[in-house]
């Protein structure tokens, strides 16, 4: 073990003991006040020290914790909304039709020769509002 900072040691145990005494020969009768005010300071001084922890709670609980959920919660009842007819896109990037919906998973119609795929609900990211320019016939 090194033993090079052994004085600092002895100094930090001995420190407490040599300011209680004379604390003592300042003031025999009246030890109780200031053991009260000290307690009272060193409570305070905890809640003073916990205060920037709990600030950083608070922080990450708006940033970060509610934004996720109020997004998770705008996925699920989209997911949970989706019928027949909609028109989706994929995580993927696949545009398409919903043509039936079977626990969790969906089929839909995509391209102009209407090729059926069947995807996990959970592989839908969006219900589309307009509809595709891929779908319309081309015109000569």
């Amino acid at each position: 073990m090194f033993t090079g900072f052994n004085w600092l040691l002895d100094a930090a145990t001995s420190a407490p003991a040599a300011v209680a005494t004379a604390a003592a020969s300042l003031a025999p009768g009246a030890t109780a006040a200031p053991d009260a005010a000290a307690q009272s300071g060193g409570i305070l001084a905890t809640l003073i020290q916990l205060l920037p922890m709990v600030a950083i709670v608070v922080v990450f609980w708006f940033v970060l914790i509610r934004p996720q959920r109020k997004k998770d919660k705008a996925v699920k009842d989209m997911l949970s909304a989706l019928k027949a007819g909609d028109r989706i896109c994929t995580i993927g990037g696949v545009y398409g039709t919903v043509t039936a919906i079977k626990d969790d998973t969906v089929t839909v119609v995509v391209g102009t020769q209407k090729t059926q795929m069947i995807f996990a609900r959970w592989a839908i990211r969006s219900v589309e509002d307009a509809p595709l320019e891929n779908d319309v016939e081309p015109q000569i």
